[in-house]
C-alpha cells in the first residue's frame, strides 16, 4: 500500500475516534424518569399520552398533570393478557400505543454502537503497532528469516552463463549431480559435503555461480544477505537461521546462498564490545544448524565471501564449509569468453575484436566488463550508430579505468606541452625498455582526475614477475618526471609525477622487504603485516628488524630508484629528437594510439636542430598541482 494511503488510513481512523468519543461522552442525552406500573397507567387515565412499548419496557409521554410532556419509563405488566385489556379501553380515548416488535438486529446495532469507541480506539493502536513494525508485512515476525526463495522449475541461471572459471564450474558440477542423482554417491559410501565457500575477489561472479548451481539442479533456492540476519533485537539472528533452515528442510532438496557470510562469520570474540554479541549468537546458530544435518538431509549450504581470512575456523572445519572454491580474476581466454557472453544479443560491427578487448583488460573482473559492454552500447546510442565499433568498446576501458573524458577542462598552452612531454617520456622509455609491456595508447585529454595516460597492453598475463621486469617498470615509470627535466629543467619539474612516484616506491619497497630481491640485505623479508579482524584492514605492520637494518632498507630502496631514474634520463637524453617528435605530434594531435603510434615510432626522428622545444615551453613558467599519470 502507497504511504499516502496508509496516511491518509490513520488520520481517518484518529478522526473516528474523536468523533466517537465527543458524541458518547460529550451530547447530552434526554432525562427520562422511571415510575412504578400503577402511577404510570392511573396518569395515562386520567390525561391520555402517547405509549411506546419496545421488548418489556413501557416508555409514555403523558399529556397533564404533574408528569405533564415528561418522558416516564416503567416495566410491562408481568399478565399481558390484562396489559392488552386495558390497552383496548385507554385506546378509544387520548391514548396511542406502539408496540415495537424485539428485532435481533436492533439489538446487535445497539450493541456495536455502545462499543463502538472501544473498537475504535483498540483498531487505532494496532495500526500504530503495525507501523512500528514496518507493516503487516512484518508485525509480530522479526524472528522470521528474510530469505527469498527462487523455485527451481524455471531456471533463468545456468552454466552457460557463467564463462572465465571453468574449474569452479568443474568443482560445482558434483553439487548438481549431487542433488539430481544422489544414489550415484550413496552406492559408493560418498558423501556430498554439507557447504562450499565461493572465495574470490568483488566483481568475479560469486553469486552468480550460485544462481546458476541453482538453476543446473532445478532445486528451491534460499537467497540471503549475512547481514539481514542481525537485528537490534537480542536473539533475532539466531531465530532467523533456525526458521532459514527448518524452510529448507521442508522444501529438500535445496540450497541455501548466504552472501556476504563475513558480516556474521566473523572470529568470535573480535567483536569492540566483547565476545557475547548478537553477532556471535547468530554465528553459534549458523554452527549448531549446519552441523546438525544428518546423512538423508539434501539440503547445501553454499556461501560467498571476499575476506576468507577474518571467517571463524568453526565455520570451515569439515563437516560445515567442507569444500572452498576459488574464482579469482580471469586470464585473457576467460576475459574474452566473459565478453562473448555478455555480447551475446548485441549487434556488433564486423571490426569488433574481442581479443584485443580481452587483451587490453588485465586484472578485469566479470565485472568490469559487463561494465565494459554496457559503456560501449551507450556510447554507440550516444553516437546514434546502430552497431556497437571498436573504438566505442576501447573508450569504454578507459572509461571504467579512468573515467570519461573531460575536454572542457581548461589548460593552458604551457601545462598542455609538460603533460605532453610527460607521457611522450613514459612511451619512449617503455618502447626503449625490453621487458616493459607495449606502449598502446598516449593522450594528454583529461579523464577523471588524470591530466593525460599512456596506456600499455601486456603481451601475455603475468603471475610472476623478475627482478629485470621490475626495474623496467619502474625505470617506466620515472620516465615522465626525466621528460620533465631534461626539457624544462629541475627547477621546473611539477607535480604531475606524485602517483608514479608512490608506485615506484612500492615497487623498491617490495622488492627489498617482501621478495627477497636486494643483493645487499639477502633472502629474506622484512616486517609482518598485523590486521583487527573487526575491522577488517590492515592496521600497522610489526617491525621485526633493528634500527641499522631499517637504515640498511631505505638506502637500498633509495638507490633501486636512482637506478631507474638514471636509467630513464639516459633512455631520453639519446633519444631527445625522438622525444620532441612524439611530443609535439602529440600536442596538436591530443591522442595517439594503435597504428598510428607505431607508425610514429618507426619514423625516423628529425635532426638536433629541429628537435628543440618551442621557445615558449622553457619559459619555466610554474604551473599548479596537476594529476598525470
Amino acid at each position: 500500500m502507497p504511504k499516502i494511503s496508509r496516511n491518509l488510513i490513520i488520520w481517518l481512523v484518529i478522526l473516528a475516534v474523536v468523533i466517537g468519543v465527543f458524541f458518547t461522552l460529550i451530547s447530552p442525552s434526554e432525562k427520562t424518569e422511571r415510575l412504578s406500573t400503577l402511577v404510570a397507567i392511573d396518569q395515562l387515565k386520567e390525561y391520555g399520552g402517547d405509549i411506546t412499548i419496545r421488548e418489556q419496557s413501557l416508555i409514555a409521554v403523558i399529556a397533564g398533570g404533574e408528569y405533564a410532556g415528561k418522558k416516564v419509563e416503567t416495566t410491562v405488566p408481568a399478565d399481558f393478557d390484562a396489559f392488552t385489556t386495558f390497552a383496548a379501553q385507554i385506546e378509544k380515548g387520548t391514548v396511542t400505543i406502539d408496540y415495537q416488535r424485539p428485532s435481533s438486529w436492533g439489538s446487535w446495532v445497539s450493541i456495536l454502537i455502545n462499543f463502538l469507541p472501544f473498537i475504535l480506539i483498540v483498531g487505532f493502536f494496532f495500526l500504530i503497532l503495525r507501523q512500528a513494525q514496518g507493516g503487516s508485512s512484518q508485525a509480530m515476525s522479526f524472528g522470521r528469516s528474510k530469505a527469498r526463495m527462487v523455485t527451481g522449475d524455471k531456471p533463468t541461471v545456468t552454466f552457460g552463463d557463467v564463462a572465465g572459471v571453468d574449474e569452479a564450474k568443474q568443482e560445482l558440477q558434483e553439487i548438481v549431480e549431487f542433488l539430481k542423482y544422489p544414489e550415484k554417491f550413496i552406492a559408493l559410501g560418498a558423501r556430498i559435503p554439507r557447504g562450499v565457500l565461493l572465495v574470490g575477489p568483488p566483481g568475479t561472479g560469486k553469486t552468480l555461480m550460485a544462481r546458476a548451481v541453482a538453476g543446473e539442479a532445478g532445486v528451491p533456492f534460499f537467497s540471503i544477505s549475512g547481514s539481514e540476519f542481525v537485528e537490534m533485537f537480542v536473539g533475532v539472528g539466531a531465530s532467523r537461521v533456525r526458521d532459514l533452515f527448518d524452510q529448507a528442510k521442508r522444501n529438500a532438496p535445496c540450497i541455501i546462498f548466504v552472501d556476504e557470510i563475513d558480516a556474521v562469520g566473523r572470529h568470535r570474540g573480535s567483536g569492540l564490545g566483547g565476545g557475547h554479541d548478537e553477532r556471535e549468537q547468530t554465528l553459534n546458530q549458523i554452527l549448531v544448524e549446519m552441523d546438525g544435518f544428518d546423512s538423508s538431509t539434501k539440503v547445501i549450504v553454499i556461501s560467498a565471501t571476499n575476506r576468507p581470512d577474518i571467517l571463524d575456523p568453526a565455520l570451515l572445519r569439515p563437516g560445515r564449509f567442507d569444500r572452498r572454491v576459488v574464482l579469482d580474476q580471469p586470464d585473457i581466454n576467460g576475459r574474452k569468453a566473459i565478453l562473448e557472453v555478455h555480447t551475446k544479443g548485441k549487434p556488433l560491427e564486423p571490426s569488433v575484436d574481442l581479443g584485443i578487448i580481452a587483451k587490453g583488460t588485465p586484472g578485469f573482473s566479470g565485472a568490469d566488463l559487463a561494465n565494459v559492454v554496457n559503456e560501449g552500447a551507450i556510447l554507440s546510442a550516444r553516437r546514434n550508430k546502430k552497431k556497437i565499433g571498436m573504438s566505442e568498446l576501447e573508450e569504454s576501458i578507459d572509461r571504467v579505468l579512468l573515467g570519461p573524458e573531460r575536454k572542457s577542462r581548461v589548460i593552458s598552452q604551457k601545462e598542455k606541452e609538460i603533460i605532453a612531454y610527460h607521457e611522450a617520456g613514459h612511451a619512449l622509455v617503455a618502447r626503449m625498455l625490453p621487458n616493459a609491456d607495449p606502449v598502446h595508447k598516449i593522450s594528454v585529454v583529461a579523464r577523471g582526475m588524470a591530466g593525460g595516460y599512456t596506456k600499455q597492453l601486456p603481451v601475455e598475463d603475468r603471475h610472476l614477475h623478475t627482478i629485470s621486469q621490475l626495474r623496467d617498470t619502474m625505470t617506466t615509470l620515472l620516465g615522465g618526471r626525466a621528460a620533465e627535466e631534461l626539457i624544462f629543467g629541475k627547477t621546473e619539474v611539477t607535480t604531475g609525477a606524485q602517483s608514479d612516484l608512490e608506485h615506484v616506491t612500492d615497487v623498491a619497497r617490495g622488492m627489498v622487504k617482501r621478495f627477497g630481491m636486494s643483493e645487499r640485505l639477502g633472502l629474506r623479508t622484512f616486517g609482518r603485516r598485523e590486521e583487527l579482524v573487526f575491522l577488517g584492514r590492515m592496521v600497522d605492520e610489526q617491525k621485526d628488524y633493528g634500527d641499522k637494518i631499517a637504515d640498511e632498507i631505505d638506502k637500498e630502496i633509495s638507490t633501486l630508484i636512482d637506478r631507474a631514474y638514471a636509467e630513464a634520463r639516459d633512455i631520453l637524453a639519446r633519444n631527445k629528437a625522438k622525444l620532441v617528435q612524439i611530443a609535439e605530434r602529440l600536442i596538436s594531435e591530443e591522442t595517439l594510439e594503435g597504428e598510428k603510434l607505431e607508425t610514429l615510432f618507426k619514423e625516423p626522428a628529425p635532426s638536433s636542430s629541429e628537435a628543440q622545444p618551442q621557445p615558449d615551453a622553457a619559459k619555466g613558467d610554474s604551473i599548479g598541482k596537476g594529476a598525470i599519470n
